[in-house]
């Protein structure tokens, strides 16, 4: 043998590097986060199996355009700093972004690398990056702060309303530019969905709060318990001197299928049963002062990620059996793989192709749930097979809590108080997909108030969007 290496040898394959996890018979048992992060040597690893393309797809994939070819190249050099400040370019919530966001129908999906084989775990290396910072502000005792110095302000005054993802975006975005930022919240903490929505496994709130802890050291004004459209409205902001509004107030009127019994107690709303349990802390009950029903037999009625996060909680809550009743097939679920995968390791009972038709109670109280067997016929307006029901194939499950997950819609307290707001027939408000633009002078919106519910990152993608059109606005006047 000569010894030389032959240059036509294919490049060795590399496994996607799995994340570890907590163990499913251990973390049904608590509130801790799942998926635990990767090590140095993991995100090397996995850095290592980017092909570092000429032209890349994924950052096209990306909503917020972050430059993942160079945040990986550096992951991979060892500068996970450098990898850090290359994301808050275009990312204020790296760490919270890095947990949530469904990168495999994003950025991942337009991975070259997975033509052939998996995708890099962008995401896990997003979150990677994010965490090795924070952790290492709290080992010299210090929350996240500006990496990139401070921005003189321009004392031009901006406000928003909601605190969720496409808030602190475009807060964060605007603080960049020198703006006055004022971000108005309803609740009593900061952070929209990413605190009441998304359970303490998926999402620590202790993330969430020190990625706001960041938005803050950029001179970001936060005030909490402000129910705007009550204690403010949109007119008596511009009364106050701001240039421009920029409303974000999500979705978060929870949706109900109006069948009989749906007013029984022991019945949720998954936006209610979430709350009190992400932003209450109920599951520590009773020491938080927020109680909720324990059920031992809990129907979650949905397929989405709420209602996946709805059935794990209860799980972790002490149900014996939690049953997730979906009306359509597997295929058809909106929730990501990863957490049907998480639920089913977790011990949730799948029942596919079923249907709720009405809740029943004793004493009040619900006791049993009837339900309906389906058959999937042609496409609905949605894209998705049309489910029918099997005649003849009622059959009732005893149950004692019941979280409906069918969907949320926009709260109307705020829009309700400018009649000139355009809004559309599900009270959605109608706004320019590019700019943010609505139909009143200086107003703008983005999120899940002008789209529905959606995904973190389709939010974070609307307010950098509004934030630059918002600049615009005030430096040129032109509507």
């Amino acid at each position: 043998m000569s010894g030389k290496t032959d240059k036509g040898a294919k490049k060795e394959k590399k496994d996607r590097t799995p994340m570890p996890e907590q163990e499913p018979a251990e973390r049904i048992n608590n509130f801790k986060e799942v998926a635990l992060g990767y090590t140095e040597e993991d995100a090397l690893r996995e850095a290592s199996r980017c092909l570092q393309c000429k032209n890349p797809k994924c950052i096209k994939g990306c909503p917020v355009e972050i430059n993942i070819k160079e945040f990986i190249r550096l992951i991979s050099g060892k500068k996970f700093g450098e990898a850090l400040a290359v994301i808050r370019e275009r990312n204020s919530l790296p760490a919270i972004c890095g947990r949530v966001c469904p990168q495999e129908d994003q950025c991942e999906k337009e991975c070259i690398l997975g033509l052939k084989d998996r995708p890099v775990a962008i995401g896990r290396l997003e979150r990677y990056v994010a965490d090795r910072e924070l952790k290492r502000l709290a080992d010299i005792g210090k929350e996240c702060v500006y990496l990139d110095g401070n921005y003189k302000c321009s004392g031009e005054k901006v406000a928003i309303i909601g605190s969720g993802p496409a808030g602190l975006t475009c807060a964060s975005e605007l603080a960049k530019m020198g703006y006055q930022v004022t971000l108005f919240e309803a609740l009593h903490k900061p952070g929209g969905v990413l605190v009441y929505g998304i359970p303490e496994f998926r999402l620590p709130k202790d993330i969430v709060r020190k990625e706001i802890e960041y938005l803050k050291s950029m001179d970001v004004d936060l005030r909490v318990n402000m129910v705007m459209g009550k204690i403010l409205t949109i007119r008596e902001l511009f009364d106050q001197g701001y240039k421009a509004v920029f409303i974000a107030t999500g979705a978060g009127l929870p949706h109900f299928m109006n069948i009989p019994g749906e007013n029984l107690n022991g019945v949720y709303s998954a936006n209610e049963y979430l709350t009190r349990s992400n932003l209450m802390k109920a599951y520590e009950f009773p020491k938080s002062d927020t109680p909720i029903v324990k059920g031992k037999r809990v129907a979650v009625i949905g397929g989405g990620n709420v209602a996946m996060d709805s059935a794990r909680t209860a799980r972790r809550l002490g149900a014996e059996h939690v049953y997730l009743i979906y009306r359509r097939s597997e295929k058809e679920m909106p929730a990501r793989n990863e957490e049907i995968e998480h639920a089913r390791q977790e011990g949730i009972e799948f029942m596919l192709l079923t249907n709720p038709a009405r809740i029943s109670g004793k004493d009040g109280w619900v006791n049993s749930i009837r339900l309906q067997k389906m058959e999937l016929r042609e496409p609905d307006s949605s894209g998705r097979r049309r489910p029918v029901p099997v005649e003849g194939s009622g059959f009732d499950l005893d149950v004692d809590v019941v979280i409906v997950a069918v969907g949320q819609g926009p709260n109307p307290l705020l829009t309700a108080t400018i009649k000139e707001l355009g809004l559309d027939g599900r009270g959605l408000i109608k706004a320019d997909p590019e700019t943010g633009k609505t139909t009143v002078r200086g107003v703008f919106a983005g999120g899940d108030i002008v789209t529905g519910a959606a995904t973190v990152i389709l939010a974070m993608g609307a307010g950098r969007k509004a934030a630059r059109a918002i600049d615009e606005f005030i430096k040129t006047g032109k509507w």
